[in-house]
C-alpha cells in the first residue's frame, strides 16, 4: 500500500483552456515545494471528473524532474518554459 496522499483542490474556470492555463500557473508556482508533482496535474469538467485532461508533459528528464512544457507541446522537452 502506498504511503503517499494526494490533495484535490477544486478550482473553477469557465472552460477547458482557462482551466489548463490556471493549472499551469498553479503548477509552476507550487513546483518550488519539494513534495509537489505538477507533472501529474489534470483538469476535468465538474460533472465528468472521471475524464481528465493532463496539463503538463509527463516526460521525466535526467535528474528526475519533469518537462515544464504543456501537454502535447511541439519539439523537445525542456525544464524551462519557451518564450
Amino acid at each position: 500500500m502506498s504511503a503517499r496522499y494526494v490533495i484535490h483542490l477544486p478550482v473553477v474556470a469557465a472552460d477547458l483552456p482557462a482551466a489548463q492555463r490556471l493549472a499551469r500557473v498553479v503548477g509552476r508556482w507550487i513546483s518550488v515545494l519539494p513534495m509537489s508533482d505538477p507533472g501529474e496535474m489534470t483538469v476535468s469538467e465538474e460533472d465528468s471528473q472521471f475524464l481528465r485532461h493532463r496539463v503538463f508533459c509527463d516526460v521525466r528528464l535526467p535528474g528526475g524532474r519533469r518537462c515544464a512544457l504543456r501537454d502535447g507541446h511541439d519539439g523537445e522537452c525542456s525544464r524551462r518554459l519557451r518564450r
